[in-house]
């Protein structure tokens, strides 16, 4: 049974340009692209989404900013490419086969054959499991053979390993691998530069496409640290190892396009500041939290205007926190961004519905957006709090954790962020009831598992579930099929559930890492009937963006 998916197989005397040719495989393919595979009903599947425009007021923006953001959605188009290749190959050998305009909406939503929201189960005849290295390495690479190869930068972000003329391993930069595109990413962000009437943003967008053409990211990630005025933003290049599923080692292309909200941003403006002393309070032993977050950290709110790649595959993401450079969050912290307008979308269209069936009628009156926005946005400042280094010489954490890294460091920023939250209130520092955010926190859960476990978040919040479960931190209704929040216990559990996670990190196990998540990172048949419910009334699992230029009515 052969594959839609195939690797390039691309040897050093023909480049790797991508787009120069297709490898004989992709020649060979001679599957009907129209045919879903057995059983699979697309229309079905679309209706796990729900289409959302993304707008806002433009108005606040100058004639020039204006002007650059069609610019910047140009250069997202080009990371979007770049990460069809990486979770796939090459898009338009499979597109071109593609009748069915169903099918190609879903395959754009997935960037492949690979269902995202159901632990990546193909739905086109003839395609195979995914390969857990993506596009990242050969196809026919094995662990083993990556751990023996002599290759000093094979664990660099920004290099894919390829085979010689030979069919031995290599490593290509990105910068090679994709010249052609990344000259003309670049080219765009100094365009978009000059543009810029913000002098830390202009800096920025002059380094970031420095950056692109030589896969040191360093300076422009100290830059973007350094933006503080700017009403423009623009996420830009490859970022998360999300879609590395091996490894966790390669970082996938991905862009946002941003307007802040000014009012909103100094709303939390202050919550950052408390990092290091929140540090020192977790509950974890002495040994585990030395290191000091950066106290340059800030945390604004934005609406987003544009998706592109990694970000925009399957769920999509509603918060940011970066760099993930672990030498600029010691030095500088990081920057948290909230995506209101996309969040918004996702508690009116999702969660607000879900807890009409899964919550306790008395409790659903603590389901509130201000709670929602809350739990997002301290998961995504508990990013920086922790350790980013082992204590037992086994180098970075999310090196030492491999492909347990992503769905554990998410799992520690959901707990340590329900953690902040109990810390600033009892300091008076945070307004309203500890309740509301726990019942839409366990509400959140529900919304979140339905990724499915090929997504970091998703599993994160799997395990979340099963040990709440464990500790009582809930009960379950029988009788009215819906959860409620025990209060006390539930604080107990987020304390508990605290430690586990750091002290895994902390002392680099990769084994413990693996045993938590395949015994707890799984749906019960239970929960799986009470997701079923879900489906059956019709609530979407995520959203989909109308989006552009066009939308924006530029």
């Amino acid at each position: 049974m052969k594959r839609i998916y195939t690797f390039l197989a691309i040897s050093v005397a023909i480049g790797l340009f991508l787009g120069s040719c297709k490898s004989p495989k992709q020649e060979e393919q001679q599957v009907s692209a129209s045919l879903l595979k057995e059983g699979v009903d697309i229309s079905n599947k679309l209706s796990k989404y729900t289409a959302v425009p993304l707008t806002t007021d433009l108005t606040v923006l100058s004639k020039n900013q204006q002007k650059m953001i069609p610019i910047l959605i140009e250069v997202a188009d080009i990371m979007d490419e770049l990460f069809w290749y990486e979770a796939y190959g090459k898009k338009d050998s499979l597109m071109e086969l593609v009748q069915n305009e169903d099918l190609k909406k879903y395959l754009h939503i997935n960037y492949g054959p690979w269902d995202r929201l159901e632990d990546n189960n193909s739905f086109v005849a003839g395609v195979g499991e995914k390969p857990k290295g993506a596009n990242f390495y050969p196809e026919n690479m094995s662990k083993e053979e990556f751990e023996q190869a002599d290759l000093p930068d094979k664990k660099s972000l920004y290099t894919l390993l390829r085979r010689d003329e030979n069919g031995d391993l290599m490593t290509v930069p990105y910068h090679e691998a994709f010249a052609d595109q990344i000259e003309k990413a670049a080219e765009l962000l100094e365009q978009a530069a000059e543009l810029a009437e913000d002098e830390g943003f202009k800096n920025y967008l002059t380094l970031r496409a420095a950056a692109l053409r030589t896969d040191e990211y360093l300076e422009s990630d100290m830059a973007w640290m350094d933006m503080k005025t700017n009403m423009i933003d623009f996420v830009v290049g490859p970022i998360e190892n999300y879609e590395d599923k091996l490894f966790n080692y390669k970082a996938a292309h991905e862009a946002y396009v941003l307007i802040k909200d000014m009012e909103w941003s100094k709303r939390l403006a202050k919550y950052a500041a408390f990092l290091p002393e929140l540090q020192k309070g977790i509950p974890v032993p002495e040994a585990y939290k030395q290191e000091k977050p950066g106290s340059n950290a800030d945390l604004n709110a934005y609406d987003v205007v544009y998706y592109a790649g990694d970000c925009n595959a399957g769920s999509k993401t509603i918060a940011i926190n970066l760099p993930n450079d672990e030498r600029v969050q010691l030095e500088k912290g990081s920057r948290r961004l909230q995506l209101k307008n996309a969040m918004h979308a996702k508690f009116d269209q999702i969660l607000a519905p879900i807890s009409e069936i899964l919550i306790a009628e008395d409790q659903r009156q603590h389901i509130k957006f201000d709670a929602f926005f809350a739990n997002t946005m301290f998961h995504e400042v508990a990013h920086g709090l922790g350790i980013k280094n082992t204590i037992t010489g086994k180098g970075a954490v999310r090196s030492a954790m491999k492909e347990h890294s992503s769905a554990l460091e998410e799992g520690k920023a959901d707990i340590l962020g329900l953690y902040m939250i109990n810390q600033l209130m009892d300091k008076g520092e945070l307004d309203g009831d500890i309740k509301d955010y726990y019942v839409t926190f366990l509400a959140g859960i529900f919304r979140s598992v339905r990724f499915g476990a090929a997504s970091a978040h998703g599993q994160a919040n799997m395990v979340r579930f099963n040990f709440f479960k464990e500790m009582e931190a809930f009960d379950y209704d029988s009788e009215s099929k819906t959860y409620r929040v025990n209060f006390d216990k539930m604080q107990d559990a987020v304390g508990a559930l605290s430690e586990k996670i750091l002290t895994i990190q902390g002392d680099g196990d990769y084994e413990a890492a693996g045993k938590l998540l395949n015994e707890m990172g799984v749906i019960t048949s239970d929960l799986q009937r009470d997701l079923d419910r879900l489906s059956a009334a019709n609530i979407p699992v995520d959203i989909v963006f109308e989006q552009g230029s066009s939308v924006l009515g530029l």
